[in-house]
């Protein structure tokens, strides 16, 4: 168990650097800083720490989550400034939320499985809103600042629960075809805005068809982009070793080069 004395310490020691930054004689550039100004970094943070996660490497995490907690720490200080709130109001509201949010635990709800956790936490969700429609329950809790890709798939897969759906995958694919159609127009057309407009349905679509297959479109962009990225390397790589570089190789040549790196399994 972590040294409880020695982590408040260093919680106090860093709120203590913040509000030294913060300061009439402190730093110009954090003087400045809004709690929407910090909040852009903290989205950077977070993924910073999503990556750190994924390498799991011990002091890369540890690193990444220290950016992240200072943040953090950051806009509470403003807030207190302003006097919104203080930290302290931050913790016991989230701790009273766990506790409420967890009766399982520390009530006498009794749960059977996983779903039984899910389904409780979303009625309470619900109910703290004060009973509020659907619709809202729903959508309107999904942040706008998630990525694009995950946010349409937290967005359809709400909707859907309350039976606003495709019945299968095979009618998600057909409207993807009828997206592709409409794309394919869209380009005849040489409209701009209307080739924009159909790449978003074809995307959110796409979106659609990974939920109903049981893959995370965020996921497996992302996991897609890796892998680009690891085939891209070898080819350049490849022809590196030869003194030449993509640029001056041609198209031929790169292709067989991809080739041979999805045959070694890159």
């Amino acid at each position: 168990m972590e040294n409880m004395d020695a982590a408040r310490q260093e919680l106090q020691e860093l709120i203590t650097l913040i509000q030294r930054l913060r300061a009439p004689d402190g730093c110009p550039w954090d003087r400045r800083q809004t709690m929407s100004d910090i909040g852009r970094y903290l989205l950077d943070e977070s993924y910073e720490v999503i990556d750190a996660l994924s390498e799991n490497d011990p002091r890369h995490i540890k690193e990444e989550l220290g950016d992240l907690l200072f943040q953090i720490l950051f806009i509470a200080g403003i807030a207190a400034e302003t006097g919104l709130f203080t930290l302290a109001d931050i913790m016991a509201g989230v701790r009273e939320k766990m506790i409420r949010r967890h009766p399982h635990v520390f009530g006498d709800v009794k749960v059977r499985s996983v779903q039984d956790v899910k389904d409780n936490w979303q009625e309470i969700k619900k109910k703290e809103r004060g009973g509020a429609s659907p619709e809202k329950s729903v959508l309107d809790g999904i942040p706008r600042s998630l990525p694009a890709l995950k946010r349409a798939q937290k967005i359809t897969a709400a909707a859907g629960k309350i039976g606003f759906d495709w019945k299968n995958a095979d009618e998600v694919l057909f409207k993807l075809e009828e997206e592709l159609a409409e794309l394919a127009q869209a380009r005849q057309r040489a409209d701009a805005e209307k080739i924009r407009e159909e790449m978003g349905d074809l995307f959110f679509t796409l979106v659609n068809l990974g939920r109903f297959l049981g893959v995370d479109a965020e996921e497996a962009t992302s996991a897609a982009t890796e892998k680009f990225g690891r085939r891209f390397a070898y080819v350049a790589g490849r022809l590196a070793a030869h003194g030449r570089t993509p640029e001056e190789a041609a198209q031929p040549e790169m292709d067989a080069l991809w080739d041979e790196a999805k045959d070694k399994g890159i």
